[in-house]
């Protein structure tokens, strides 16, 4: 009809008045190209964004190669296999850890069954002939001469080297074992031994800390440290022999270390003590008149046990214990390391320790 509009054309309107009606949502199909400039733009995006974390990364990589790396990246480290060891550090005199890192704490000790000191010596293969060992890994702390004062106590000596060369290798410890023999039949002169030892053993080597120990006790706890401090040290605190506890305070026998410079200040120990017993209280009234205390561990670390037997032979128990024991203040200074007479008879150097026969005169003399 006339003024009808054409099918299929819009309608003219005036500028300004003419509403464009809104297509239905699904009828009209987007540009062909609307998707692809969408992907495009999210690549770019991702593209920058690559771009700076590689610059970034260059950029810290290139700061650090400038200033140097002190350690190795983990990757940089040849992988071990499986039961290689790891390769021992090139420099060895870094000083060894205090305490060492290689002590597993209490231990079982029993002497239920006998010794066989050749497999005691495939067990402890870097122990060198005369009962010598240097760690390998670091330098020890300190030179230790053990002196053990000796006759008729080969059972108890091979327990003795079973149980304390490994606990002293763990300890890291610079050491050497002497045992001294008093020969002949004469009674019996613990002291004198101790002395004999200290003075044998400097001519070897030049040690700085020594450790008195009886050849019958065993520690219990490899934490209990066969070195010396800055006191004169008591190790053998808690004996399964006393219910693992001092039989008193001023108690100082059994195991006991003393550095080279202590020893001398109190002249030693003495060399007039006979027979058992005394000579230990001689050598605790030497320090304590000395102006030095005592330093032990405490009685959790410092147990031990000792091999039971009955009283040695020419060991009696020394009637005039008591009076010297009282005089001690007056013969320190004259009976020690400066009236020390004795004889070598034999050295002897095996594999787990070196023993020297000694002639120590008699009471008399």
């Amino acid at each position: 009809p006339a003024g009808a509009p054409r099918r299929g054309c819009v309608p003219r309107c005036p500028p300004g008045r003419c509403e464009v009606p809104p297509t239905p949502r699904g009828t009209m199909k987007e540009l062909p190209g609307a998707s692809l400039q969408k992907a495009c733009r999210l690549l770019v995006v991702f593209c920058v964004l690559h771009f700076s974390a590689v610059f970034f990364y260059y950029l810290a990589g290139s700061t650090r190669s400038f200033l140097g790396n002190p350690e190795p990246s983990p990757r940089a480290l040849a992988p071990l296999r499986r039961g290689t060891p790891a390769p021992r550090p090139a420099n060895v005199s870094k000083r060894c850890p205090d305490p060492s890192p290689l002590l597993v704490g209490p231990l079982r000790v029993e002497f239920s069954q006998t010794v066989n000191l050749k497999k005691v010596e495939e067990e402890n293969p870097n122990v060198r002939k005369g009962g010598r060992y240097t760690p390998k890994d670091c330098t020890a702390l300190q030179k230790v001469a053990i002196i053990i004062p000796f006759r008729n106590r080969d059972e108890h000596l091979k327990y003795w080297l079973y149980y304390l060369h490994p606990i002293l290798q763990r300890q890291q410890l610079d050491y050497g074992i002497y045992v001294i023999n008093q020969g002949g039949e004469e009674t019996f002169n613990r002291a004198k031994l101790l002395n004999i030892g200290f003075v044998e053993a400097l001519k070897e080597y030049d040690f700085n800390c020594f450790v008195f120990s009886d050849v019958d006790l065993i520690p219990m706890d490899d934490r209990n440290t066969y070195k010396c401090y800055d006191q004169p040290r008591h190790l053998s605190v808690s004996m399964d022999k006393f219910g693992f506890r001092l039989p008193y305070n001023q108690y100082f026998g059994g195991v006991s270390a003393l550095s080279k410079e202590q020893f001398e200040k109190i002249n030693g120990f003495p060399n007039n003590y006979w027979g058992w017993g005394g000579e230990d209280d001689d050598i605790y009234n030497r320090l304590v008149f000395k102006g030095m205390g005592i330093s032990r561990p405490d009685a959790t670390i410092g147990k031990c046990r000792m091999i039971h037997h009955s009283r040695d032979n020419k060991n009696e128990p020394n009637p005039q214990r008591f009076n010297k024991i009282a005089h001690t203040k007056e013969t320190m200074n004259s009976d020690g390391l400066n009236t020390l007479s004795y004889t070598v008879l034999n050295t002897e150097r095996f594999p787990l320790y070196t023993k020297i026969t000694v002639d120590v005169g008699s009471p008399k003399s």
